[in-house]
């Protein structure tokens, strides 16, 4: 499994997203390649931040899910995502991508750390499973807007 804290899959990721354009259309869901943007750096901002939460998800999803997210298996299309990250309006791809860019370049740059606080969700991670984690998000929508 890839993980964004290896430095070819960092790569990757940043040329993948250099593919896109304001043009790029999806082949699953209802996101524009704005929205999409804007979506992963909510999650990908959630992780650099790794604020410590004294509430957890529920535990049953938790046990079922946590395995899925971090495994070699692409998550399947049209997944649900939580309220706060779907985005409500259209949203400015250039804005956006340079955004994320940015973020993910940080996010990379934490890749030597060792502490890390639970998952807000799926509890406990290992710093491997966060970086594979955010790995396998953003793999997810690259392969919406198929590059």
């Amino acid at each position: 499994m890839k993980s964004i804290f290896d430095e070819s899959s960092f790569k990757e990721v940043e040329e993948r997203f250099n593919q896109l354009s304001p043009d790029s259309e999806g082949l699953w869901g209802k996101m524009s390649v704005g929205q999409m943007l804007w979506h992963c750096q909510v999650f990908v901002k959630d992780a650099i931040k790794n604020k410590k939460y004294t509430k957890r998800g529920n535990p049953i999803i938790s046990w079922f899910f946590k395995k899925s997210m971090y495994s070699d298996k692409p998550w399947r299309k049209n997944l649900p995502t939580t309220p706060f990250a779907k985005a409500k309006e259209e949203k400015e791809f250039e804005v956006e991508h340079k955004k994320l860019q940015e973020l993910v370049k940080e996010l990379y740059s934490l890749r030597d750390k060792k502490d890390w606080n639970a998952h807000p969700i799926f509890g406990d991670f290992t710093p491997e499973q966060w970086g594979k984690l955010e790995y396998k998000h953003l793999d997810h929508h690259l392969r919406q807007f198929g590059v």
